[in-house]
């Protein structure tokens, strides 16, 4: 049974989603959950969360994300897994976002956190401000995933998609250490400046 939501139903409304929020045919992903548009109040929760350690927020888009999960007549995954920080990023911040709204969003679904099947094990630049192709250098050989994924479906779970260069990378150790497949769930999706949708 998924708890009380933690938002009223004006504010719930108030969220600019996307449709439809289940994206199918990505590569490497067998599907990505992207419920909202990274547009006003999403991105200002999400900068809150992210950058000011207001940890409120991953309950309210883990408790809003399980929901939506619930909703898709696909199985459930074996596991979820958030997107890693680097150990240095992880110790400047104080915490990995990716992680707390993973807590949030498993419990109500019954599903194990896999915090450590997946590691981030080279610094890279920062993703804001470079080119689809340079976002892909900048990750690749980035992460490694733990062969206890193995034989499992995984869900990968982050804040926010924008060319899916860094989901993709992860995704790329997750299969190559043998999951079966990986979901791709994100609170929300930036829109090219065309309004297009980014891939």
């Amino acid at each position: 049974m998924l708890p009380t939501l933690d938002l009223c139903s004006t504010c719930h409304a108030a969220l600019p989603r996307n449709e439809p929020t289940w994206l199918a045919g990505w590569p490497l992903f067998a599907g990505v959950l992207a419920p909202w548009r990274y547009e006003y109040p999403v991105d200002a929760m999400i900068r809150a969360l992210k950058f000011h350690g207001e940890c409120c927020f991953a309950r309210v888009f883990g408790q809003l994300l399980a929901r939506e999960r619930r909703r898709l007549t696909d199985p459930l995954p074996d596991l979820l897994i958030p997107l890693p920080l680097h150990a240095r990023r992880r110790i400047e911040r104080g915490y990995n976002q990716a992680a707390e709204l993973a807590r949030h969003t498993a419990r109500p679904l019954r599903l194990q956190v896999g915090e450590r099947w997946l590691q981030r094990v080279r610094a890279t630049h920062e993703q804001s401000g470079l080119s689809a192709l340079a976002r892909r250098r900048n990750v690749r050989n980035a992460f490694s995933a733990d062969p206890a994924v193995r034989g499992r479906r995984v869900a990968l779970l982050d804040d926010v998609i924008t060319t899916g260069s860094t989901a993709g990378a992860a995704a790329s150790a997750l299969l190559d250490a043998g999951a079966t497949a990986v979901e791709l769930w994100v609170v929300a999706r930036v829109a090219r400046r065309d309004g297009s949708a980014q891939a």
